[in-house]
């Protein structure tokens, strides 16, 4: 219920009715001159605080800017390079929002904290002095009537008349005082309806405003932040592969060989690995062997026991031990053992030497393409697709069944005993216990340099070259296993498997160096760039040998690390309040209220950005210009948006008619997009765009 208005009329009356009305008004005065103190305390707890904050993320983005990301190795991977340069990235982009921030907020304490002040002191500071002087004319006035009334009659009649003309005198001040207290607490009332709320508005529309051009910045950052999560991913994975090689490696140079000897006793006992042939090769087996002086007994007791088979313990009585010597083997502690029955044990640690490429044969080729056909027909879509890994018991079985020697090729895959793990898990091992890498020992190198150049022709163009340089028969079974993973790149939307993926799985498959080192560990990463190079040109490659001469010469080992522009956050045209400082307006000086007013028009507008253009078909977009932008010299493939010109991203706009949706932060990280082969589509409607 609202107060009731003051007749200046009562103000003659001046009844207790009207005196309790006007007490209603001046609490309310007092109400609202402690809300306006409380607000100017807490805009200014505001304004601090948000300039305490922007300068902490200033520094924060000093910090970024300062580090320098170090690496390993003479060459930088793409998405390293996109690494290495985003602390700076970040930075750029957090700056430029604390200088808009800091822009509105300089403005902030004429929008908001000036004018409630001034409301204060010249408005419910002027209340207040006039309802002092309305309360000591009062007193006066009363006083003086008072005084009027109590004069006794025998008073001389002048002096009568002087006291009328002073109790007059005093009647009309405190009538005008009341008259002009009451007008000026009931304009106080009526001003602070828009003299309190519009500088809280325009100061709300200034942090609105800041926020809507951060949303105007996500969207430009969106594009950048999708590139950096494919590198991070990317990088993730090499790291994780070679990491397992490298653990592996080190495991091999830091077992130290260890000799027991046990002198004076009759019985010797402990674990020895016999070297058996199988119908996939040679393989150790681990037993826990007996030795019996006296009668020569050798007792062997298996460990790992063999699926479906039963396994006895086996006796030999030995007819001679000779230990290998150090000229006929590269490793000690190695001897052979011969025994009265027919069979003889060999038990040295050297692997028998295969003729070069003795599993690449028909036998061979007809297992990889089982494999390929099983996958293709019944778990293309399996999610996680040759990185999930199956059992190494159900692996050896399957391959020890395929290639036995008596009946090779005699398994049926669609029998039920073998799922899409252990097949899938079985080519991976076939093609990597092959003697020799199918793309090679000696063109591992001219590879590794390959996938090193920045030149992205280049790198197509030489591995194109090479792989025409292969045996027939590795090129025959390269091209086979490549297009069945392009085929399985093309399903990623289902089994999450990118060239990018099938690039860190089957690129230490299909290429190793011939001396382990970690250097060579150190090149894994392009030697999955390889494969997904190979994959991605798949149709260029396989179609057929390039033209004589197309390629360029190797380049030799670059001497100083490349210089490289990596992605970069699209570069916006300065803002006109930007321009206008660089006209002339010193940093030290304030901006002005009309600053912030085209600032405000521009939010009012729904957004537009001045830096909307036409693109090539007509349509409106927004030209995102970036500085030699890493997807721009990646292959086709590889790009998510759509290239336009030499070093321009074109992004399509929304329709002026469609409300922009404000990016809320998700519940957890986005998941990166893919970088799987894209099929070929026909030109997009204008709806559909």
């Amino acid at each position: 219920m609202g107060h009731p208005p003051l007749e200046f009329s009562d103000c003659y009356v001046d009844s207790p009715g009207f005196r309790e009305r006007l007490k209603c008004y001046e609490l309310e005065l007092d109400r609202t001159s402690r809300f306006l103190k409380d607000v100017i305390r807490d805009g200014k707890d505001v304004i601090g605080a948000i300039k305490g904050y922007s300068l902490a993320v200033q520094k924060f983005s000093q910090t970024l800017q300062a580090f320098q990301f170090d690496f390993i190795g003479d060459t930088l991977t793409d998405d390293e390079i996109n690494i290495a340069e985003s602390f700076r990235e970040f930075a750029g982009l957090l700056q430029e929002v604390e200088d808009d921030r800091m822009m509105l907020v300089q403005n902030a304490s004429d929008l908001l904290i000036k004018p409630l002040e001034k409301f204060r002191k010249e408005q419910i500071g002027v209340t207040k002095e006039r309802r002092k002087k309305f309360e000591k004319e009062s007193e006066k006035y009363y006083a003086q009537l008072d005084k009027h009334v109590n004069l006794s009659s025998k008073k001389k009649e002048s002096q009568l008349q002087e006291a009328d003309e002073q109790m007059d005198k005093e009647r009309l001040n405190f009538y005008d005082s009341s008259v002009e207290y009451v007008y000026q607490i009931q304009q106080v009332q009526e001003r602070k309806k828009f003299d309190v709320v519009e500088p809280v508005l325009a100061f709300l529309q200034s942090i609105l405003t800041l926020n809507n051009l951060t949303v105007e910045m996500t969207q430009d950052f969106l594009p950048y932040k999708q590139e950096l999560q494919l590198s991070l991913q990317n990088t993730r994975n090499h790291f994780d592969s070679t990491s397992e090689e490298m653990e592996e490696l080190m495991k091999r140079m830091k077992q130290p060989s260890q000799i027991v000897k046990m002198h004076g006793r009759a019985t010797i006992e402990g674990y020895l690995y016999i070297q058996e042939k199988r119908a996939f090769g040679v393989t150790w087996v681990k037993y826990y062997c007996k030795y019996l002086k006296e009668n020569k007994l050798f007792v062997m007791v298996p460990i790992e026991q063999k699926p479906a088979t039963k396994q006895n313990v086996t006796e030999l009585k030995l007819k001679a031990c000779i230990r290998r010597k150090s000229e006929s083997i590269d490793k000690r502690f190695c001897f052979d053992i011969e025994a009265y029955e027919s069979e003889q044990i060999q038990n040295r640690q050297e692997m028998p030497q295969r003729d070069k490429h003795s599993l690449l044969n028909e036998v061979g080729f007809k297992f990889v393409r089982k494999c390929i056909n099983y996958v293709e027909t019944k778990g293309i879509t399996q999610e996680g697709l040759y990185r999930t890994v199956g059992s190494n018991i159900q692996v050896q079985r399957l391959l020890n069944a395929f290639f036995d020697p008596k009946c090779p090729g005699d398994v049926d895959f669609s029998s039920g005993d073998w799922d899409s793990k252990t097949i899938t898990s079985a080519l991976k091992f076939y093609l990597r216990s092959l003697s020799e890498p199918l793309m090679t020992y000696s063109l591992h190198r001219d590879l590794i340099l390959a996938a090193k150049s920045e030149n992205l022709d280049f790198r197509l163009g030489t591995i194109h070259l090479l792989v025409y340089k292969l045996p027939e028969r590795n090129r025959e079974m390269l091209e086979v296993l490549v297009r069945h993973l392009l085929n399985v790149c093309s399903h990623s939307a289902e089994n999450l498997m990118t060239p990018s993926n099938m690039g860190v799985i089957f690129g230490p498959t299909l290429m190793r160096a011939e001396e382990e080192t970690v250097a060579a560990m150190l090149d894994i990463k392009f030697q999955n760039i390889v494969v997904e190079i190979l994959i991605e040109e798949y149709s260029k490659i396989f179609s057929g040998p390039p033209e004589e001469n197309s390629a360029p010469p190797v380049p030799p080992p670059r001497v100083v690390p490349r210089k490289r522009q990596p992605i970069t956050i699209s570069k916006r045209p300065p803002r006109k309040w930007k321009r206008a400082r660089s006209e002339g307006i010193s940093d030290n000086d304030r901006h002005s209220d009309s600053d912030v007013a085209r600032l405000v028009a521009r939010m009012q507008d729904g957004g537009q950005r001045s830096d909307a253009m036409a693109t090539s078909n007509g349509e409106t977009g927004v030209a995102i210009n970036r500085v030699q932008s890493f997807q721009n010299k990646k292959p086709p493939p590889r790009i998510a948006a759509n290239k336009e010109g030499d070093g321009e991203v074109t992004v399509k706009g929304r329709p002026p008619s469609e409300k922009q949706s404000i990016c809320r932060p998700p519940t957890r990280p986005p998941d990166p997009p893919n970088r799987a082969p894209q099929k070929t589509q026909s030109t997009p409607t204008a709806e559909e765009s």
